[in-house]
């Protein structure tokens, strides 16, 4: 004997269909929620009206021609080599700010101490783990600003 297809019958597929729906919706939510680290810039319109001034600081610094490489020693302290077109670039301030690709630790501020020939060392190491660097160099008034990464 066959069952006839009621009004019911309808009703709990569309509830089952649209129960699905919102739980996975819900779902993917809560880990794109969870797994955020943070915003690229606080306010994007206040970014914007910095944005030609940042142009200008850019063709600026590759104007000087100077260029960092970043690695690490056998004590994970950060090590920077900071060359200009002449050579190494001696004399220069070194900063830098570690922070871990999806924001997960805390923002670190690195200094650094000229260890000759254009290469400059860390003074404590990083820990384990992925980070990111925004390096600034500073040199006779003048900045370089660059970005690194220190492998795992």
């Amino acid at each position: 004997m066959t069952r006839r297809f009621t009004g019911w019958h309808m009703a709990a597929i569309v509830v089952a269909f649209f129960g699905v729906v919102v739980a996975v919706n819900f779902t993917m939510a809560y880990f794109a929620i969870s797994t955020f680290g943070g915003t690229v810039v606080d306010n994007s319109y206040v970014a914007s009206q910095k944005y030609n001034r940042w142009l200008a600081e850019a063709r600026a610094q590759q104007v000087l021609g100077w260029s960092a490489a970043v690695g690490l020693d056998t004590t994970r302290r950060v090590r920077i080599d900071v060359r200009s077109p002449s050579g190494p670039l001696l004399g220069a301030t070194v900063v830098a700010v570690a922070a871990h690709p999806l924001g997960r630790s805390p923002e670190r501020s690195l200094s650094f101490a000229e260890a000759g020939g254009g290469r400059f060392l860390a003074s404590a190491p990083l820990p384990a783990g992925r980070h990111l660097l925004r390096i600034t160099v500073h040199r006779d008034g003048r900045k370089a600003r660059f970005n690194g990464s220190v492998p795992a």
